[in-house]
């Protein structure tokens, strides 16, 4: 049985993926914050486990690690304190990919974003930046990370729609910048999910959106 571990395990994304995997016969463990959160993470089918992964060493989410198939970062400081955006998003989401490595797991998923990278072009000014920069530092060293399978999803901006399983592929740049692309959580969620045993998105960053494509289309090209 593949056993795989979410980081962010209350976050909506996580609650209508933990299900996913369930139902696909693998044993989900979701990491939360808080123990009032266990509940909703128990309702949908996750072993909730309570850590602190924002001030976590890398040796102690090693620890936590042990023994999982696979990580899915689905985290996130929710935006507004550069100070904690940083700190979680990049350094506590690159802290877990060596914690990943430390620990012998072999397969780690990252959400992100459509559109991130390195040379983003968002003003220093511009209250999105601190995600930015976090997100983009974060996903230059998965890359880097060879001892990982790795897959990156980006999707594009995220709405609470209804699940399709039919996405949209073109990248970032290629996407007209006025209609940047809509993405429901539970399309993301249907993403996750089927990427965990996928061997074709190893090693690959996967751009979507809502569209007209199934995800098994896009994801066996």
């Amino acid at each position: 049985m593949t056993r795989v571990l979410i980081i962010g395990g209350h976050g909506k994304i996580a609650l209508l993926l933990a299900p996913l995997l369930k139902e696909a016969g693998m044993e989900v463990t979701s990491v939360i914050r808080h123990a009032h959160q266990a509940e909703a993470v128990a309702a949908a089918g996750a072993r909730a486990v309570v850590h602190d992964v924002e001030h976590a060493s890398v040796a102690e989410l090693a620890e936590l690690f042990t023994g999982q198939d696979a990580i899915i970062w689905s985290a996130g400081a929710g935006g507004g304190d550069p100070e904690r955006t940083y700190a979680v998003d990049r350094d506590a989401a690159i802290a877990s990919m060596d914690a990943a490595v430390a620990a012998g797991v072999p397969r780690y998923i990252m959400v992100s974003y459509l559109g991130a990278r390195l040379d983003h072009g968002v003003p220093p000014e511009n209250s999105f930046f601190a995600y930015a920069e976090a997100k983009a530092a974060a996903d230059a060293h998965l890359r880097g990370i060879t001892d990982l399978a790795w897959t990156i999803l980006a999707p594009g901006a995220l709405t609470l729609g209804e699940a399709t399983g039919l996405i949209d592929p073109t990248p970032a740049l290629e996407r007209d910048p006025a209609d940047p692309g809509k993405t429901s959580r539970a399309n993301v969620a249907l993403v996750a999910a089927a990427v965990v045993d996928h061997p074709k998105t190893i090693m690959r960053t996967i751009a979507f959106s809502d569209g007209a494509l199934s995800i098994g289309q896009v994801l066996s090209p």
